[in-house]
């Protein structure tokens, strides 16, 4: 009976945790403070609940004795005249009051704020909107936990010490603020769709909590068609999931995966949110994503993909991000759509060879385009240069296998959709690398 209990206890947690801590947050001003108490009253709902049972409005439970914890910590802690500041705020505004509230769009726009470090609002956003504790966070991005700590500990500081606002932005500023709250979301959500190192190429932990996360900020924002794209880029990408690796836990390539595999749902979901951010008129880098990743899901199979429009679309999110990583996409789209050597005269262009010099996926999308137009030394020189600058295991294990067929057998015939992925939201130093896997 008591694990019904815990059970009910923890999927609550998950649900409600960061309406919950951006309630505590907005009331007392202090995130130490209200993880603490947030954890005070789980403790208290464990030793409770089995008792009297899961109170007929659990949330609201969870907020009241959270507040109650919070000034119990106060009391206890508070010589200083900010203590019985936060005492007398606490004391005024009623719970049930703040339960009518949703401050999580404030706290969005806090954990993502400009004066942080990327790698901070990462960690920030997973620890209070997610509920994730620091050691899971710190095993979702391979590092270790002392690091990741450190930087929840170095952000909180920041946003105590420079008095960074608890609020949505004003609206000369929305624009940019919502830019960086996007970023971290899809961040999140390209490292658990595509590691960047380690031994998996998926860490699905992190998928989940992206999109999760990504669904409260369109509920929170309905009206922000980049927020429905983002959404719709993530729910299209992960359909994927279930056909991007093989038994032996290898890549497959988008041309050679089991389209009978992809979650039919999702595509249907991200397909209607694209359509439905598109509608709004307000065009942006996530929404065209979106439609070339649409393109490829609701294509039948690789050669039915309509790979014209696909290259027309990374030419207009060229327009709205002039990154390396977007003209290299573009490259191999128009390559697709017009033979190996459009792509290769797009992809040898010096300033784009010289961005790119160091990006696994530019020499990898290089040797697959030389390999199709029979360069075939050059093509072995790209795939060697791809595997040395391989992240994780599967993709040495693809590229070396591409390799030493290329060098055993000349005329091997290899799948021709190997696309750069796609490009990082406005300059971002993370990189989308989901095209096609």
């Amino acid at each position: 009976m008591e694990s019904d209990f815990r059970g009910e206890l923890e999927r609550v947690f998950r649900e409600s945790h960061g309406r919950v801590l951006a309630s505590l947050i907005r009331s007392t001003g202090d995130f130490d403070l209200a993880e603490e108490a947030l954890q005070d009253a789980l403790a208290a709902a464990v030793a409770n609940w089995p008792q009297h049972g899961v109170p007929e409005n659990p949330v609201a439970w969870l907020l009241t004795a959270a507040r109650n914890k919070a000034i119990d910590r106060v009391r206890r802690r508070a010589t200083r005249l900010e203590g019985e500041a936060v005492l007398q705020f606490l004391a005024e505004e009623s719970a049930e009051a703040r339960a009518a509230g949703d401050e999580r769009l404030s706290l969005f726009f806090t954990c993502c704020h400009p004066a942080l470090a990327l790698d901070a609002q990462v960690a920030l956003t997973l620890r209070t909107l997610g509920g994730l504790t620091t050691p899971e966070i710190a095993r979702a991005f391979l590092v270790p936990e002392e690091t990741l700590a450190q930087r929840i500990v170095r952000a909180k500081r920041k946003i105590r010490k420079a008095r960074i606002p608890y609020r949505v932005p004003p609206d000369e500023l929305l624009h940019e603020r919502r830019d960086a709250v996007l970023t971290v979301l899809y961040l999140v959500f390209n490292e658990g769709y595509s590691a960047t190192t380690g031994s998996s190429l998926l860490r699905l932990a992190l998928c989940r909590e992206a999109i999760r996360l990504a669904r409260v900020l369109t509920a929170l924002m309905p009206e922000e068609p980049e927020v429905l794209g983002v959404l719709a880029l993530m729910l299209l990408h992960d359909s994927r999931r279930g056909a991007r690796l093989d038994a032996a836990g290898d890549i497959v390539l988008l041309q050679d995966q089991d389209r009978s595999l992809w979650d039919r749902a999702q595509i249907a979901e991200g397909a209607a949110l694209t359509q439905q951010a598109l509608s709004l008129r307000r065009p942006g880098p996530f929404q065209i994503q979106a439609a070339i990743a649409a393109l490829h899901a609701e294509s039948t199979s690789g050669d039915d993909t309509d790979w014209m429009q696909i290259a027309e679309l990374y030419g207009e999110l060229e327009r709205h991000t002039p990154t390396p990583v977007v003209a290299l996409n573009r490259a191999v789209a128009v390559a697709m759509a017009r033979g190996p050597e459009a792509g290769l005269a797009r992809l040898d262009a010096p300033e784009l060879r010289q961005a790119l010099a160091q990006y696994c996926l530019y020499h990898s999308a290089r040797a697959n385009l030389l390999r199709r137009a029979g360069r075939i030394g050059e093509a072995a020189e790209s795939y060697a240069k791809a595997l040395s600058l391989a992240g994780n295991d599967p993709e040495r294990r693809f590229l070396s296998r591409r390799l030493d067929a290329l060098t055993a057998d000349a005329s091997i015939i290899e799948p021709r959709s190997a696309i750069a992925p796609a490009s990082a939201p406005h300059g971002a130093e993370a990189t989308t690398r989901n095209a096609e896997r």
